[in-house]
């Protein structure tokens, strides 16, 4: 499966706005992750349109995580920036050419689309299993449990300019 670079970012902003106590502006998550503010941007949009964050405005404004971590799977951000279309499409392919096997023959998904469909199943299932709140457990755990407490205070302390 081929990700969109989105999906790193916007997983990313979610295991760091577990750590902030207020909204954090796109732009100040764009820098604690050294890239572009608008593409960012772009992320966090999909994710409050999937009611993943909520956009706070005014001042003070920014970016906030909805839900409790244990609440978000991956499958969840997956979709919110990638949308839900499986990777594989069948095309019907086996109803074409000098061989070609009838309409009316096709009564199921021929052998490659059923693995296809089984392999994005397990996929996608593997996704739904694991939660913000792992990936956070995680940090704690590579990183130390200081880690995302410090990124929280970082993120709202305000533009480093």
């Amino acid at each position: 499966m081929k990700l969109s670079g989105g999906v790193e970012w916007a997983l990313h902003c979610c295991v760091a706005l577990t750590a902030a106590s207020e909204p954090v502006p796109a732009a100040r998550l764009a820098e604690l992750h050294e890239v572009s503010p608008s593409y960012m941007a772009k992320q966090l949009q999909a994710l409050s349109r999937a009611g993943l964050v909520r956009s706070v405005q005014g001042k003070t404004g920014g970016y906030m995580i909805t839900r409790e971590a244990s609440q978000i799977t991956l499958l969840d951000v997956v979709q919110a920036v990638d949308g839900a279309t499986p990777a594989f499409v069948c095309t019907e392919i086996r109803q074409r050419g000098p061989f070609a096997t009838p309409p009316e023959q096709c009564t199921k998904q021929c052998p490659v689309a059923r693995a296809m469909g089984a392999a994005d199943a397990a996929w996608r299932a593997s996704l739904a299993g694991v939660t913000i709140a792992d990936l956070v457990a995680s940090v704690e755990e590579d990183s130390g449990p200081d880690a995302l407490p410090g990124i929280g205070t970082w993120l709202t302390a305000g533009p480093t300019n």
